[in-house]
This record gives structure tokens, sequence and C-alpha cells, in this order.
């Protein structure tokens, strides 16, 4: 009985920590379909609040998604860097370029405001020897957002 009864609570506490804004979307599905369209080592994908940039969700690991990479302008940042702009602007961000002084590997990064959902936005990061655009990542992540009905058309 004491079994099932922490069992329940625990269950319960975890589901309080699910965030409001991801109500009715399942997380496991919705990592999975991100793992399916661009996951990689090097990939990371935050969902944050528009305004705050809080993050809600996020896919990939501490160190992948702490990393700072070029971005692109002579600067490097963080994708939680990105999704923080990203939250305030609401504007997409597609751009990519060499993440090696050799060329042989290319950061990507993705972002903008997540259709149908006023209160969100998402950034991502890929880097790597074999990375595509950043505008193809954001196509693959509108993808795997309506396949979970976190895009609803």
């Amino acid at each position: 009985m004491r079994r099932a009864l922490a069992t329940a609570a625990l269950a319960l506490s975890l589901a309080g920590c699910s965030p409001a804004v991801l109500k009715g979307v399942d997380i496991p599905a919705l990592d999975a379909a991100i793992n399916a369209t661009v996951g990689d080592p090097g990939t990371c994908v935050l969902i944050g609040e528009t305004g705050s940039g809080e993050v809600v969700h996020r896919f990939g690991s501490n160190v992948t998604c702490g990393r700072a990479l070029p971005a692109c302008n002579g600067a490097t940042r963080t994708l939680e860097d990105l999704l923080n702009i990203t939250a305030k602007s609401r504007q997409p961000v597609n751009i990519s370029c060499p993440s090696s002084p050799d060329g042989g590997r290319t950061v990507a990064w993705a972002a903008g405001p997540i259709e149908t959902h006023d209160e969100l936005v998402y950034a991502a990061a890929m880097e790597g020897p074999n990375t595509p655009p950043g505008v193809v990542i954001a196509d693959k992540l509108t993808n795997a957002f309506e396949k979970v009905g976190l895009i609803r058309r």
C-alpha cells in the first residue's frame, strides 16, 4: 500500500512540474519526433516562453546545449542567448557558417515563434561535419512540432 501511495505521489509531483504551456503535448513523443528529424549528438533544441525566454523544454545534453558556438557574425553565443533574443523579437533566425578553422565543421542556427502558440518560441543549434543549413533544421522542426500536435493546422 505504501509503495502504491509513493508511486502515485511521485507521478503527481512529476505531472505538476510539466509546464502549463506544453499541456496536451506528449513530451516523450516530442523528444522522439525531434530526435527523428534533427537528432544528433551535436544538436540542442530549446522551447521557451515569449517575452521571458524561460526554457520550458530542452532536447539535448547540458554540454551540447551550453556550448558557445560561432554566431556567424564574428561573435559567439549559446543557444540560450539565441532563445532569449527570439523570445523578445519573435523574429525567425536561419543561419549557418563554418565552426572550425578548416571549414570541415559547420554550425547551423534556427529559431522563431512556434506557429499557433503565441506564447512559445524555439531555438535550435546543430554543430558538426555534416550539419544541414539552419533553414533545413527550421523546416524539419516545424514538421516534428506538427507531428506531436504542438503546431495545429
